[in-house]
């Protein structure tokens, strides 16, 4: 037979039940445009992660306090004391793959300015602070060695904050606000840089000298975190095993005892992050290919039918000449034509579904080709697997118990 011809037909037998040939490939195009949603969201949100952590600086490396045992109770890592200052000038003199290092005390209160006030966070670090964390200083400047020597009341302010208790286009330079009643002079305005995607924004912080944090406002001798940078990307292997070498020397660590403090890279986190996010992306996947399954087995269904209502027409065609062959590849071509059809349809709502999501929910999506072609092939691949059993049927029928079936 003719593939044309065969198109033709197939058309055709569409054609004469429109509304249920709609319903059958509803579930394949709901099935289709599921997984290129789910995917782009999944895909979305790894892509964001792995920029959100690049942009706190590819080559950071982050030193925490590893976690205390007290009477079998587990303290927690910010109750450990491990890291001092010390050990942040021995990374920095010590460590050849490193490029810059900082302390990092952190805490949170009330920031108040005349008759307002509102809650943040307060970050503590040296000269070296913005440059580890990829931060800038859009206006004014930034707090010098001296003053972080002298745990001088100076900071630098983040947009949210300004908003929050200045309100919107003042310049802040040179105002004073209190941090849980202590007095901080505002010398610079950071870059706005938005949420992270974990919600987070970044720009309702204040950061100033590490030692103001921790004779003004903790109280505290030690240090919460160390920041470093490495030389570059390549080098942070490198730059990780210096720091836990050095560290374990200095706290006096014997090769049968743990750490007591924990060193992290931003590779690491990414690779820990983009672990978690493929995993939530392939569960996505599979949840939406089960209304691909679905829609198979409606395709499959529907062509039992027709295979039952058109036996007579069948029996017909085998007895004109027609062979099994060609009976099976007109059937098979049906459901083929069902997938394929309601493949483009899924294909064309999932990229608008994609782009509404990301227009009116805001989330990241990141449409991959891959996953596309993946769809319409799997839709196809559908149409030939649940089609094949009833158009098999259709062309092992008898050409004269056809003839006679009612």
């Amino acid at each position: 037979m003719n593939y044309v011809n065969m198109l033709k037909i197939a058309v055709n037998a569409l054609k004469q039940n429109k509304l249920r040939a709609f319903l059958t490939m509803l579930g394949i195009v709901i099935g289709v445009a599921s997984v290129i949603t789910m995917l782009a969201i999944g895909q979305g949100s790894k892509k964001s992660i792995q920029d959100q952590v690049s942009s706190m600086g590819s080559n950071m490396i982050i030193v925490f306090p590893a976690s205390q045992m007290r009477g079998g109770v587990q303290m927690g890592s910010s109750s450990s004391k491990s890291l001092t200052i010390d050990d942040v000038e021995a990374i920095a003199t010590q460590c050849p793959s490193v490029k810059m290092v900082s302390p990092e005390v952190r805490s949170n209160g009330q920031v108040i300015y005349a008759n307002k006030n509102t809650p943040t966070s307060i970050y503590g670090g040296n000269e070296n602070y913005l440059g580890i964390k990829m931060l800038s200083v859009i206006n004014g400047r930034e707090f010098t060695s001296k003053e972080v020597r002298t745990a001088a009341k100076v900071c630098l302010i983040g947009k949210t904050v300004i908003t929050e208790i200045f309100g919107e286009n003042f310049d802040p330079i040179g105002q004073y606000i209190r941090f849980n009643n202590i007095p901080l002079k505002i010398i610079g305005v950071l870059s706005e840089k938005g949420q992270n995607t974990f919600g987070q924004d970044q720009d309702d912080l204040l950061i100033v000298p590490y030692t103001t944090v921790q004779k003004r406002v903790l109280a505290i001798t030690h240090i919460q975190t160390i920041l470093a940078s490495a030389i570059d990307e390549n080098s942070s292997p490198t730059a990780v095993t210096e720091v836990e070498t050095l560290l374990r020397q200095r706290h006096k660590i014997r090769p049968d005892e743990e750490d007591d403090f924990e060193v992290r890279s931003q590779e690491e986190l990414v690779k820990t992050f983009s672990s978690i996010s493929n995993i939530l992306t392939i569960l996505l996947g599979v949840i939406a290919g089960i209304s691909l399954l679905v829609g198979g087995i409606g395709i499959m269904n529907i062509m039992y039918v027709s295979v039952t209502e058109r036996t007579r027409e069948i029996g017909l065609r085998m007895s004109v000449g027609g062979r099994s062959i060609d009976i099976l590849m007109q059937f098979l071509t049906e459901s083929i034509l069902l997938s394929v059809i309601g493949g483009i349809i899924g294909i064309l709502i999932g990229l608008g579904a994609s782009r509404l999501v990301a227009s009116v929910m805001h989330w990241p999506v990141a449409v991959m080709i891959q996953a596309v072609v993946l769809a319409f092939v799997v839709c196809t691949a559908i149409g030939i697997f649940f089609g094949w059993y009833p158009a098999r049927k259709a062309s092992n029928l008898d050409p004269i118990e056809a003839l006679r079936y009612e």
